[in-house]
C-alpha cells in the first residue's frame, strides 16, 4: 500500500545541510494500522507528511497504491492527496464556520452537488458521534470533539490512507483513549490504511499492528508491536517499552532481593490464551519449587492478551534450570533476569 525507498530529507539551516531523515525504508500494508514513535527532534512529523508529500523528500521514493507521487505534477499530486486524509495535533478547524461546515470543506472544494455534501457530512457526523453538534462551532467544542471533527474533515473525501500527525499529543488520557478507539473502529469498518505519528508508547500498544522506532532520522528498528515492545532490541525502543512496563519499580524489586540473599529472578511473557491459564502454577507443582511474584501485569495489545510476570525462584540451580526448561517446552518465553 505504502513503500518509502531510501527517503531522505535535508533542510538547509544557516547555508548548512542538516538531515532530518536519512535511508528510510519500509512498507506499510494494506488496512493495517501503522505506527511511528521517536522522541521530539527523531524526524517522525517530517516524515509522515512526506507521505502525502507536503515535505517533499530531497531523494528516494514514496509509492501510495502502487503510485510514485514523487514523479508526479501538480495537478496529479492534488488528485493523489485527495485519497490521503490527514488529521492534526492542535486539529487546525475553521473557527469562523460550524461543525457541519468544516466537515463539508473538501467536498465543497471539489465542487460536489449539494445534496451529496449534505448526505456525506451526515454520515460522517454520525460515524464521529457528533450527529447533534453539525451547528455548532468549534469554540463550542471540547478538545475531543474537535479532534473527532477533524477526524470526520479527514474521511470526507474517501481516503485511502489516514495519516495522524500526534492527533492525541493535546488530549487528556481519557479522551486519548476515546479517539483511540475511534480510530480502531474506522479502520475496521471502513478498511482505510492508518499511519500515525506519536512518542507515547501507550498510543501503539493499544491499536497498532506494526510500528517502526525513528531516531536521529533513522529507523532503528521496527516488527509487529507485541515483538518490539515485548522484546525491545534498541536503546530507544527500550527508553519507550519503559513508559509502560513499571521497569523502574521491577529494578527497586531485584535489588531488594538481591540484597536479601541468593535468588534466580526471571521474567515470564505469555501471548494469547496462554494469559489465562494457570501454567505457572502447574509448573511449580511439577518441580516443587518455591517462587515469589515480584512483578505481574496483564494487559490488551490491540487484539492479543499478553501478561508479565517477574518471579523469584527458591532453591538449588539445578531445580530452578529444571523450571525454566519446563516452562519453556510449555510454550511461554522466559528471560533469566539473575542467576542466584
Amino acid at each position: 500500500m505504502i513503500q518509502l525507498q531510501n527517503l531522505h530529507k535535508d533542510y538547509i539551516v544557516n547555508g548548512k545541510t542538516v538531515p532530518a531523515l536519512r535511508g528510510i525504508d519500509f512498507t506499510i500494508e494494506k488496512g493495517e494500522i501503522f505506527g511511528i514513535i521517536g522522541h521530539s527532534g527523531a524526524g517522525k512529523s517530517t516524515l509522515i507528511r512526506c507521505i502525502n508529500l507536503l515535505e517533499r523528500p530531497t531523494s528516494g521514493k514514496v509509492v501510495v497504491d502502487g503510485i510514485d507521487l514523487t514523479k508526479l505534477d501538480d495537478r496529479k499530486l492534488q488528485e493523489q492527496r485527495r485519497q490521503i486524509g490527514m488529521i492534526f495535533q492542535h486539529f487546525n478547524l475553521l473557527s469562523s464556520a460550524t461543525v457541519a461546515d468544516n466537515v463539508a470543506f473538501p467536498l465543497k472544494l471539489a465542487k460536489k452537488p449539494k445534496a451529496e455534501i449534505d448526505r456525506k457530512v451526515a454520515e460522517l457526523l454520525a460515524l464521529v458521534g457528533l450527529q447533534d453538534h453539525g451547528n455548532k462551532y468549534p469554540a463550542q467544542l471540547s478538545g475531543g470533539q474537535k479532534q473527532r471533527v477533524g477526524i470526520a474533515r479527514a474521511l470526507a473525501s474517501d481516503p485511502k490512507v489516514l495519516l495522524c500527525d500526534e492527533a492525541t499529543s493535546a488530549l487528556d488520557p481519557q479522551t486519548t483513549n476515546s479517539i483511540l478507539a475511534l480510530l480502531r473502529d474506522i479502520n475496521r469498518k471502513l478498511g482505510i490504511t492508518v499511519v500515525l505519528i506519536t512518542h507515547e508508547m501507550h498510543v501503539i500498544r493499544s491499536i497498532c499492528d506494526r510500528v517502526a522506532v525513528i531516531d536521529g532520522g533513522k529507523i532503528v528498528e521496527s516488527g509487529r508491536v507485541i515483538d518490539v515492545f515485548l522484546k525491545p532490541q534498541h536503546p530507544t525502543t527500550r527508553e519507550f517499552v519503559e513508559q509502560v512496563a513499571d521497569s523502574v519499580e521491577l529494578r527497586e524489586a531485584v535489588a531488594h532481593e538481591k540484597a536479601a540473599g541468593d535468588r534466580t529472578i526471571i521474567r515470564i511473557t505469555f501471548l494469547g490464551e496462554q494469559t489465562y491459564q494457570p501454567i505457572l502454577f502447574r509448573t511449580m507443582q511439577e518441580t516443587g519449587t518455591s517462587f515469589n511474584i515480584l512483578q505481574g501485569t496483564i494487559s490488551r495489545m490491540k487484539d492479543t492478551p499478553y501478561g508479565q510476570l517477574v518471579v523469584e525462584l527458591e532453591g538449588e540451580d539445578d531445580r530452578s534450570r529444571q523450571t525454566i526448561d519446563v516452562l519453556r517446552r510449555r510454550g511461554l518465553e522466559v528471560e533469566v533476569i539473575e542467576w542466584n
